[in-house]
């Protein structure tokens, strides 16, 4: 079986560095059922394709078998398929496997060579001439597509001599995009063996932790993620509900759970990321602009922006806070901290504060952003966040985002006097959110804009509001 994977990145032969496989020799790696080879069949600073070859021996694949329970879920399950299968030709859960072992230090992101490269998008095109795919090639474009991936998904038929006999169940795929190799390499890790559906061996608990890793910061918010997640354990119902249990905490800790009889802001949204999305853009169009490069992102939760800020070069360093050390378990996970190289882990800080309480670590810093934050606080409690934050701290730009609440109308369920999430304390009206920015600012030496995020309706204004309060002496 075999993959292949091309860069125009230039020069092109950085892609070695990112593989930790030099193009000008072939490396061979003993697998349980074969033996891998990687190879170069071009190599120049315009373009350079990397192939991963596996071998298998089906004796060997065999060999494996009748220990305990079946150590395979493969189509062909009479005596004689198990040594005459289209395992050593369609790309399977053998490939995953083969990725995982021969390309370990770039699955993690890891590049000794290169480490700003393995954190940048580059140009990639992936084939995999050969894939099982149950489900059909529309089943790979709902699991590539989402994910960045323009995916073509090329039938093959049965024999092209008699081409009435219809088409195969496989497909050649080919995916392009401009992605982080590490990136492209989790997607193909996980997705292959759930589009074979048919796993060389048994799947035991630890597989939950491995696809959470592998699809940290792409697989919570995947519109397929339940297929993903059955498919991937085996359609082991416990394993895949645990997963899917630990999958929905990540989701929901970039905003608090909602009211079992309210539709949630993000739910109600069509579709449902986009304000989140075009929240966050708003916010890092903020800190650009102000020219910040050290940047606090208070209440981080999850770490849905720390994740966008940590993409960004320009961001030196980086300080997620939250009260809660569970939501800063997620953002380390989300962002992949154990995988990162050092230089880029170093960016990067978590902290436990609580942002009622003044604390001196978060003084000096260019920029702190408050995002989906104030109305989580009793409003009894606003004047210690306002003194620790822009009394204290005293960051040179705060960008602040809260919901717009003469928007709510617009969502259909949510009846009068109710809240887009159980856990605020209140929704300000546009007149009472510029009342607390202007005060604030005018307290504590500050100027402010305030616009806002989302369509702009004519008679109720944008769903969520932002402000950008920018500190006089910084002007």
């Amino acid at each position: 079986m075999l993959l292949t994977l091309t860069t125009t990145h230039r020069p092109a032969t950085d892609l070695g560095h990112l593989l930790v496989k030099h193009p000008d020799r072939v490396q061979s790696f003993e697998l349980p059922a074969g033996t891998a080879h990687v190879l170069y069949p071009e190599a120049d600073e315009q373009r350079c394709t990397a192939a991963l070859l596996v071998e298998v021996d089906p004796l060997r694949l065999a060999g494996g078998r009748g220990r305990g329970r079946a150590q395979t879920t493969t189509p062909d399950t009479f005596t004689l398929g198990q040594y005459v299968n289209d395992r050593p030709y369609a790309a399977s859960s053998l490939l995953s496997s083969a990725l995982a072992k021969v390309f370990r230090s770039a699955l993690r992101g890891e590049s000794r060579d290169r480490p700003e490269l393995a954190v940048t998008p580059i140009p990639l095109e992936v084939r995999v001439p050969v894939l099982r795919c149950r489900g059909g090639a529309e089943l790979a474009v709902r699991v590539f597509a989402p994910l960045g991936w323009t995916v073509t998904a090329t039938p093959i038929p049965l024999d092209e001599a008699y081409p009435e006999w219809g088409d195969s169940r496989y497909v050649d795929l080919t995916l392009t995009g401009t992605l982080r190799v590490a990136d492209a390499l989790n997607h193909l890790y996980v997705l292959l063996p759930v589009l074979d559906d048919a796993k060389h061996y048994w799947v035991a608990p630890d597989e939950v932790d491995k696809l959470l890793r592998a699809g940290a910061g792409w697989l919570a918010d995947h519109p397929e993620r339940a297929l993903i997640t059955r498919r991937y354990l085996a359609h082991r119902r416990a394993l895949a509900g645990a997963a899917l249990a630990r999958l929905a905490e990540l989701r929901l800790a970039d905003e608090p759970p909602a009211d079992d009889s309210v539709d949630g802001e993000e739910r109600v949204e069509t579709p449902r990321a986009s304000l989140a999305v075009r929240r966050r853009e708003a916010v890092l169009a903020a800190l650009r602009a102000s020219g910040a490069s050290r940047v606090l992102d208070l209440g981080c939760g999850g770490g849905a922006l720390l994740g966008a800020l940590v993409a960004d070069r320009r961001f030196t360093e980086i300080v997620g806070t939250d009260v809660s050390s569970h939501a800063l378990t997620l953002a380390a996970g989300r962002l992949r901290l154990d995988r990162l190289p050092e230089r880029q882990r170093d960016r990067i800080k978590l902290w436990q504060s609580a942002l009622t309480y003044r604390d001196d670590r978060l003084r000096g810093y260019d920029a702190a952003v408050l995002m989906e934050v104030v109305e989580h606080l009793d409003p009894p409690r606003l004047p210690a966040l306002e003194d620790a934050v822009f009394g204290h701290a005293r960051p040179g730009t705060v960008v602040v985002t809260t919901p717009n609440v003469d928007y709510n109308v617009r969502y259909e369920g949510l009846g009068a006097g109710r809240f887009r999430h159980a856990d605020h304390r209140f929704e300000w009206t546009r007149a009472e959110f510029a009342a607390w920015v202007e005060r604030v600012a005018a307290a504590h030496g500050y100027t402010a804009t305030i616009g806002g995020v989302g369509d702009d309706d004519p008679e109720v204004g944008s769903p969520t509001q932002i402000a950008v309060l920018t500190r006089e002496e910084e002007r």
